[in-house]
């Protein structure tokens, strides 16, 4: 017989905003009901008491290189898997993409492996793999070593999204991949997102119209918007149907253009991620990227060329930000870190809400948002 615990005596964000008076059930790793609190504890074998909490569903993340004093690319097995997934629950992720950065293709092989391993074994909050390279535009690299660079053949299609229990996110940049590969990629159930671009407006629509239903963090790493040449960026913007993925730790991009995309997407269509280093959850704020060392300093990661070298951020920070620099209200910003990158993976209909039959993935928020508990699966 399966347990139910009831979740009581908190707000709770429901498809209708912020809740009071009601409690939510959980039953065999879902959520079986969200009711009145005396309904809920009549049906429960067990009660949580949230203390006057705010939960919300479990945030997902879909640009995670690190996290624990572990880079993915360095350590591309179950246990890194392991531990960089239990650092970011600390901060309300329970569900996150595992990113690797370009590298050689053997390491890729291991990575998917990995990550398949980890499905299997049902390790917390893996839900499938982000390979973010090596089909990237020298031009735009940042931190990515342009040696690994390359266009896949057939065969590395293939085996890149060889992932069978898993989602597959693949970042290129449209103008280094043709629309043939992006189009291969999508036959074969891959998301792809242009990043790391110095794709043409004409080029990055040429990548959406073969396929390309996303843009990894808009504005950074791809050819800006201006008057004459929109570039991807302005391509992401006009486009209704495409989601992008933010960083809003006020070091990536300006405030004020974060405001502006806001503006002209559709609501729905502008989640938050990460772009996770190892220092998130971490003692030690340096790490070893491409045989060198770098630093997190103030909250900022950059290498020794200058530049952004992933970030510092957690998700219940981007969550505050987004409220605080964005003046966004905190339902719109705890849709942006759960429900919208629900929406952008394909799995809307398991994730995201606070509603019977979606996964128990949720997060309980005190006051000065900061996370108190967590559920992965209905398990704390």
């Amino acid at each position: 017989m399966n347990n139910r615990l009831a979740l009581v005596n908190g707000r709770v964000l429901t498809d209708r905003g912020i809740e009071e008076g009601v409690a939510v059930l959980l039953e065999a790793g879902n959520i079986a009901a969200v009711v009145p609190e005396h309904e809920a504890l009549q049906r429960a074998d067990d009660a949580h008491d949230l203390q006057g909490a705010i939960l919300l569903p479990g945030f997902i993340d879909c640009q995670v290189n690190g996290g624990g004093g572990v880079l993915f690319n360095n350590s591309p097995d179950v246990e890194s898997l392991r531990r960089i997934g239990a650092a970011h629950r600390k901060f309300g992720t329970t569900g996150f993409l595992p990113t690797l950065i370009s590298d050689d293709a053997d390491r890729m092989r291991e990575a998917i492996a990995a990550t398949r391993a980890a499905i299997a074994q049902g390790v917390p909050g893996v839900l499938g793999i982000h390979l973010e390279g090596p089909y990237l535009a020298p031009a735009r690299k940042g931190t990515h070593d342009a040696s690994k660079f390359r266009v896949p053949d057939a065969q590395e299609i293939e085996f890149a999204t060889a992932l069978n229990n898993g989602i597959t996110l693949i970042t290129l940049a449209p103008e280094r991949v043709g629309a043939e590969t992006v189009r291969a990629f999508v036959n074969r159930r891959a998301i792809v997102c242009a990043g790391h671009t110095a794709a043409s407006y004409d080029e990055t629509r040429a990548g959406i119209d073969a396929g390309i239903s996303g843009f990894t963090h808009l504005f950074n790493a791809m050819s800006p918007l201006t008057g004459r040449e929109p570039g991807a960026v302005g391509a992401a913007m006009e486009d209704a149907h495409c989601w992008c993925g933010v960083i809003v730790d006020g070091h990536h991009v300006h405030p004020a253009s974060l405001r502006v995309a806001l503006a002209a997407k559709p609501r729905g269509k502008i989640f938050l991620v990460t772009d996770a280093m190892p220092p998130v959850g971490a003692d030690d704020p340096s790490y070893e990227l491409y045989g060198e060392v770098i630093t997190a300093r103030d909250g900022v990661v950059r290498n020794a060329a200058g530049a952004l070298a992933g970030s510092a951020l957690d998700m219940a920070t981007a969550v505050r930000n987004s409220i605080s620099l964005l003046g966004i209200s905190l339902e719109e910003a705890a849709r942006m870190a759960s429900t919208y990158p629900a929406e952008f993976l394909g799995i809307g209909d398991r994730y995201g809400h606070i509603a019977p039959g979606y996964r128990a993935d949720l997060v309980a928020l005190d006051d000065s948002l900061q996370v108190v508990a967590t559920w992965i699966n209905g398990g704390q």
